[in-house]
């Protein structure tokens, strides 16, 4: 029987290993777009968790809206990327931070 601590254990663990991501790697934008978007799997996981135990369809129904905003975060930095490695031949956090006016 899965109990709602597993799932709470399962959620930090994505949740941390996404965090690690974003410090150790600061180098490639699409990592960094995959950690955020793993770090939003993981508040969904215990949204999830939460609405099966309680009995209650709100945390599901959250669900549906925090994937939709995801889905389009990442479409649009994926687009923003392709547009950098367009123009500048390299997606590195540096090279993109020498943007600044």
């Amino acid at each position: 029987m899965v109990t709602l601590a597993d799932f709470l254990v399962l959620s930090a663990i994505l949740f941390a290993i996404s965090a690690l991501g974003i410090f150790i790697n600061r180098k490639n934008l699409i990592v960094l777009l995959m950690c955020v978007e793993l770090m939003l799997l993981a508040v969904n996981t215990n949204f999830l968790a939460f609405s099966y135990f309680l009995g209650d369809l709100h945390g599901q129904i959250f669900v549906f809206f925090v994937l939709t905003v995801a889905a389009a975060e990442s479409s649009i930095g994926l687009a923003i990327i392709v547009l950098l490695m367009r123009n500048r031949g390299s997606i590195n956090v540096q090279d993109i931070h020498e943007l600044n006016g």
